[in-house]
């Protein structure tokens, strides 16, 4: 942890000398937010899944942070006295600015009540800090005509991907409005002839297992080659765009979308690849079908 630290403080200087600007920041923010948290116990639950310490821009807040969710953790009480004790038993009490500055931070705001806001700020300021990071990383490495592009690729979407999964916060819900949406899903599924509460692929034995395909979910079809999964897929499609009236859309790096189209038509109209391409042929040189 210490040597990626100390890679984005190193990444985080260069940016200031190469662009010569300041990194995105919410110092003042960083100070109420740490400050509300030492004088309401209950402040951590509205920002313990906002913030984490590399959310913070000054290192000294970082610790402060560090203690105050290492307190919470072990559910001990959050504020000026148990801070200061932490951050001494862990030694760091003095480089974050001693008990003068533990207490400065709680004169900064008067309560808790805009904390979550703030929180959301101070993270937004961190998440395009890393956002200038990985580019300029990606960008010098561009210019390295040693590695390889593809692998470059792969590691300018896998960063800039581990940075929005990191930054995700799922929202609570009261359970009232979910159970009447679910009652709701279950007797509009009674009313149905199927009693499926999705949209039904087609397949029957597969319709009984899955209750049709739900919403929000996400179905993973595997095989071995030439099994016939895109066959499947398609014919699927076709099923819930013909038969039931739902609108799809198709994504394939697999397939361009006239092989795709193609494929359906060699379904629908139950010849083969070869005959369709002999049929296609005759068409465009005037030849009877026949």
């Amino acid at each position: 942890m210490a040597g990626a630290n100390n890679y984005k403080n190193q990444s985080k200087n260069k940016i200031d000398l190469e662009y010569g600007r300041v990194p995105p920041q919410a110092v003042e923010l960083e100070e109420a937010v740490l400050g509300a948290l030492m004088l309401e116990k209950d402040a951590i639950i509205s920002v313990g899944d906002l913030l984490k310490a590399d959310s913070f821009y000054k290192d000294a807040h970082q610790k402060i942070y560090k203690a105050i969710m290492n307190l919470s953790t072990k559910e001990e009480p959050i504020d000026i006295l148990t801070v200061t004790e932490e951050l001494k038993r862990q030694g760091t009490l003095d480089e974050v600015g001693g008990p003068f500055y533990i207490t400065q931070l709680t004169n900064r705001v008067a309560s808790a009540a805009h904390i979550e806001f703030h929180a959301r700020i101070i993270a937004q300021k961190h998440i395009q800090r890393e956002l200038i990071r990985v580019s300029s990383d990606i960008q010098n490495q561009a210019f390295d005509d040693s590695i390889d592009v593809a692998d470059l690729l792969d590691k300018a979407q896998q960063e800039v991907f581990d940075i929005a999964e990191g930054n995700i916060k799922k929202e609570s819900a009261h359970i009232r409005p979910l159970a009447d949406e679910v009652i709701n899903q279950i007797v509009e599924a009674g009313k149905r002839p199927d009693g499926l509460s999705g949209v039904p692929s087609g397949f029957t034995a597969l319709d009984r297992i899955t209750s049709g395909w739900q919403k929000s979910d996400l179905v993973i079809i595997a095989a071995r080659p030439s099994m016939g999964k895109t066959a499947f897929v398609l014919s699927m499609t076709r099923n819930m765009a013909v038969e039931h009236k739902a609108p799809i859309a198709i994504f394939s790096l697999e397939m361009g979308g006239d092989q795709l189209v193609k494929r359906m038509i060699s379904s629908e109209t139950e010849l083969g690849s070869e005959k369709l391409r002999m049929v296609s042929w005759k068409i465009l040189s005037g030849s009877n079908c026949m």
